[in-house]
């Protein structure tokens, strides 16, 4: 099964007018809210630093997005731990109130692209700076907003010492407790029985203490397949089979791209996976997936479900957004029928 891509991607491009985002749209993070579809995008321009900042993006068929504001409505902070860049944001609603993770860097990452894989700008640091500065560690902070326009900063949700972004929280309490997926980088070898970065899981009963919850390992990477290298996507979605959940796969050979894949965990214990797809539903094929900042990845950070359509937002190739569908009731069929464990 594969997801359906909308004729029309890409929907949202770099605008030139905006200094902020005339090089960069893509990761949108995505909520439907009273008929509305609001986006925050991540965006940047042409700047060496490659300062990130998030845009926003309304829309009511789910499809043809405009941009709500010339200039950005959520950036770094002007000396804070996130000071160079806030990035990849996942929306979740509690109450009245949309709770907003973004992954950030004490320093922008620099172009990225013009580095070896996985290598960033690193400031000059005294031989007594942290790692968390000195490596200019990814990390994950949290945000509440009422109405996209303003924004309070709720502060850091994982370790200091981890590289620790794709971090997603469940949008509901599970059993009187808050849930997060997280992706920590560190997480690999004989200590965690792991050999690639994987998806591991926390509980708290305080939506900012997570830093001494244990984290339980929900997936990990399928070595030689197309995900080696694994991390969250999406906010989990409730349905009446389970809760429903995009994640990312990496190939370590080939091209290094980027796919996706889907897992159904249990309402009630989701560390227990009622499905997960065998191959991806989604993956680089056309040139604006194939050809950007990141050749060859389709990588979502949003999804809803909206009268049994699932969309799903995605960016594409490091450089644009994206939109695919599929009915929900034909993706969890599929889940029960051929994919579950």
């Amino acid at each position: 099964m594969k997801l359906k891509k909308f004729e029309s991607n890409p929907i949202l491009s770099p605008l030139e007018i905006n200094d902020w985002e005339c090089l960069v749209t893509c990761n949108p993070g995505v909520y439907f809210d009273n008929g509305i579809f609001y986006m925050l995008y991540r965006a940047a321009g042409d700047d060496p630093e490659h300062i990130i900042r998030l845009g926003l993006a309304t829309s009511r068929d789910g499809y043809h997005f405009e941009r709500m504001s010339n200039t950005p409505v959520f950036g770094p902070s002007l000396d804070g731990p996130d000071a160079g860049c806030v990035e990849d944001p996942r929306i979740v609603k509690f109450d009245s109130e949309y709770y907003i993770t973004y992954a950030y860097r004490p320093y922008s990452p620099g172009q990225y692209w013009k580095f070896a894989h996985d290598e960033i700008l690193l400031p000059s640091c005294g031989k007594y700076a942290p790692a968390a500065i000195s490596k200019n560690l990814g990390n994950t902070g949290l945000a509440v907003t009422s109405d996209f326009k303003s924004f309070r900063r709720l502060g850091r949700v994982t370790s200091p010492i981890l590289d620790d972004r794709d971090v997603i929280l469940f949008p509901e309490k599970i059993n009187g407790q808050f849930v997060m997926l997280h992706r920590p980088k560190q997480f690999v070898g004989d200590d965690y029985g792991v050999e690639f970065p994987s998806i591991w899981v926390k509980f708290s009963d305080d939506i900012l203490n997570w830093e001494d919850k244990k984290s339980h390992l929900l997936i990990s990477g399928i070595k030689g397949s197309w995900e080696e290298k694994i991390g969250g996507s999406t906010p989990p979605l409730k349905t009446d089979k389970g809760w429903l959940v995009l994640y990312h796969g990496v190939e370590h050979g080939g091209k290094g791209y980027y796919r996706v894949g889907a897992l159904l965990l249990d309402l009630e214990n989701p560390l227990r996976i009622i499905a997960r797809t065998p191959n991806c539903i989604l993956e680089p094929e056309f040139e604006h997936e194939t050809s950007g900042y990141y050749n060859g990845c389709v990588f979502p950070t949003g999804n809803v479900i909206v009268d049994n359509t699932l969309f799903v937002y995605y960016g594409s190739a490091d450089k644009y957004v994206c939109v695919a569908t599929c009915k929900l009731d034909e993706l969890l069929n599929y889940l029960l029928s051929e994919c579950q464990l």
